[in-house]
């Protein structure tokens, strides 16, 4: 009977919109079905990385659990090839996510979270360019805002993150510098496409998404700016494949690769985390 309880909760939050506001390269300030974990493998891949001139990529397995409608948390690790010449264990993440603001109306809502996120990693200090998930060790924290329009969602994110590697203290002058802090800024639009109109739970969902991805370093005044776009199917509300491409619109910082693609599967298991008492 809860199972039945939570599809219908899960497809009335997608006749809501809920659904376009899944972001492939981004986080929304809405959450995960609360008491509901996820799984998710995802596959991120260069076609011209700099210093290995190849094809390289990374896996990141990742469980998600909605602790409530206020709360997540996501843990997640990384298999990768991206700095090394065949796949190795790489690096450990870990997200939290609290949605403090909701303001909800038919057809429509405005909420915003806060988030943090911290990644410990093997990888050699390569690139200008700062991304916790494999790259750098280092802690992130921001601020997300997120608008639904009937079929369309718009968020912004804003966050600040330092890398925390044993050559920051250290006395070894690097040339270039090395770079430490960035400020980060994403803006995201998602869009329902089919269907048209729900009947049941079961309906296949088609999602459109772009994005706009850009990090300002502080240490030396290095930036990019990238553009994100990404198509997602939702099948029987609760699995959903992304496919997205993401490339450089302008940008000064050395980077592995000036675009990439992204193919990732996720599964949500609704009430698999029991309620309290």
């Amino acid at each position: 009977m809860k199972k039945w309880v939570t599809l219908i909760i899960l497809f009335s939050l997608l006749r809501k919109g809920y659904a376009q506001e899944l972001y492939v390269f981004s986080e929304p300030a809405s959450n995960m079905p609360a008491h509901s974990i996820s799984a998710k493998l995802t596959d991120h891949f260069v076609t011209n990385d700099k210093i290995y001139d190849r094809l390289s990529q990374r896996f990141m397995p990742q469980l998600m659990f909605g602790i409530s409608k206020k709360f997540m948390v996501h843990i997640g690790a990384t298999i990768s090839k991206m700095h090394t010449n065949d796949l190795r264990y790489e690096s450990f993440n870990i997200y939290a996510k609290y949605r403090f603001l909701s303001k909800d109306e038919i057809h429509k809502h405005f909420r915003m979270a806060v988030f943090a996120d911290a990644s410990v990693t093997k990888a050699p200090f390569h690139y200008d360019e700062i991304a916790l998930m494999g790259d750098k060790s280092g802690i992130e924290a921001g601020i997300i805002a997120t608008q639904l329009w009937n079929k369309f969602a718009l968020s912004g994110t804003i966050s600040h993150t330092q890398v925390l590697d044993k050559s920051r203290n250290s006395k070894v002058i690097y040339v270039p510098a090395r770079i430490y802090q960035s400020v980060n800024y994403s803006l995201s639009g998602g869009y329902l496409l089919f269907p048209k109109e729900y009947t049941d739970y079961k309906q296949t969902n088609l999602n459109l998404y772009a994005e706009i991805l850009s990090q300002q370093t502080l240490d030396r005044k290095t930036h990019y700016i990238d553009m994100a776009p990404a198509f997602q199917f939702i099948f029987n509300s609760i699995a959903k494949l992304n496919i997205g491409y993401r490339f450089q619109l302008s940008g000064n910082m050395a980077r592995m690769s000036t675009n990439s693609w992204l193919i990732s599967f996720e599964r949500t298991f609704l009430n698999a985390l029991k309620r309290s008492k």
